[in-house]
């Protein structure tokens, strides 16, 4: 079952999606969300306060989902990032906040993912969630540097230094692939996964440990190091 803080999230998505940021009410999120205001604010604190949540939660859901890409039943390198910039493409289509957090890429519509400014006297949110929330989400580069990280602790355990760092530029690649396809979407989604995979390939052969066309399994010379 939905938490109050989370139906409140929920009810901001929606509202976001009908009408731009600065006409969201919090009184009808509250509503939509069949909750009171106090239990809105005693929440979020503002509608500054609900943004930065609002865009914290499509950041951690976005990385989720990397995380389930990377755990797919795949089992090379190449199918797991295929499917992690599959993910990428198609959650920044169906998410503009997603899209945003991406891309850098901030329009009028969407609330503004600025950290929470505090001022002599202000008291920090009591609640956890809102505490992280406060302190800003991730701008693009570190999106980027995350989904690096969580594929090399998916891919790369058990793999020489040298494979590890194959792995992490190939994630590069399919990452940045993946934002040039969201910046400027292609026609067909068949072709974005084929030219990855090429592209993919190449860098096997073009990169320092990288021997073929792809990575196998973990290397029986990492066990012993």
């Amino acid at each position: 079952m939905a938490t109050a803080r989370q139906a409140l999230l929920d009810a901001a998505l929606t509202a976001l999606a009908r009408r731009p940021w600065s006409g969201v009410r919090m009184v009808d999120v509250a509503a939509a969300a069949r909750v009171s205001r106090q239990t809105l604010y005693n929440e979020f604190g503002s509608k500054d306060g609900l943004a930065r949540a609002l865009v914290r939660r499509e950041a951690d859901g976005y990385l989720t989902g990397v995380e389930r890409a990377l755990a797919g039943r795949p089992a090379g390198v190449d199918d797991r990032l295929v499917a992690v910039a599959e993910w990428t493409v198609g959650a920044a289509r169906a998410n503009s906040l997603v899209r945003a957090l991406l891309t850098g890429c901030w329009g009028e519509w969407l609330p503004g993912p600025g950290p929470a400014r505090y001022v002599l006297g202000t008291a920090v949110s009591p609640v956890p969630a809102q505490r992280r929330a406060d302190a800003g989400s991730p701008g693009a580069a570190e999106l980027v540097a995350a989904v690096r990280e969580r594929s090399l602790a998916a891919l790369g355990t058990g793999r020489t230094k040298e494979e590890a760092a194959v792995v992490a530029y190939r994630c590069e690649l399919a990452v940045r692939l993946a934002l040039s396809y969201v910046v400027a979407p292609a026609a067909s989604g068949d072709d974005f996964a084929r030219i990855l995979r090429t592209a993919l390939g190449g860098a096997a052969g073009g990169t320092a440990g990288g021997g073929g066309p792809g990575l196998s399994g973990p290397s029986p010379r990492a066990g012993g190091r």
